[in-house]
């Protein structure tokens, strides 16, 4: 198992954006990425590679029926999402996204810290 996929680890970065095709070129001449689509049901996503290697994700900010403001999202790897809400609730944080699964990637919540700062955790369906 990749370190990426361990308890605790930052495993993917997430694009958010008013110009997907912008950010592809933008990021592909400043960091080298190659980019694919990806077969994501309901939406247009691709993903942004080093080699083979797949390293994030770039997607509208129009998903999901509403606009959201650009933004870079970040994941982090947890053995059980649901349980890592609930702690996360208690520790004076907040669910802005319960426990919803992802088909063939894992389950993942979208949180906030006690000061409003989003991230989400992630589990991944065994490879």
């Amino acid at each position: 198992m990749s370190d990426l996929f361990k308890q605790g680890a930052f495993s993917w970065a997430e694009l958010a954006t008013t110009d997907v095709e912008g950010a592809k070129k933008f990021y592909g001449e400043l960091l080298g990425w190659t980019t694919e689509l990806a077969p994501v049901e309901g939406m247009e996503y691709t993903l942004a590679k080093v080699g083979e290697e797949r390293v994030a994700g770039i997607m509208s900010n129009q998903c999901g029926g509403g606009e959201i403001k650009p933004h870079w999202g970040i994941y982090i790897t947890v053995d059980d999402v649901d349980a890592t809400a609930r702690k996360a609730e208690e520790l004076g944080g907040k669910v802005l996204m319960p426990p919803t699964d992802i088909p063939n990637v894992g389950r993942f919540a979208a949180l906030t810290d006690p000061q409003g700062i989003m991230f989400s955790v992630i589990t991944y369906l065994p490879m």
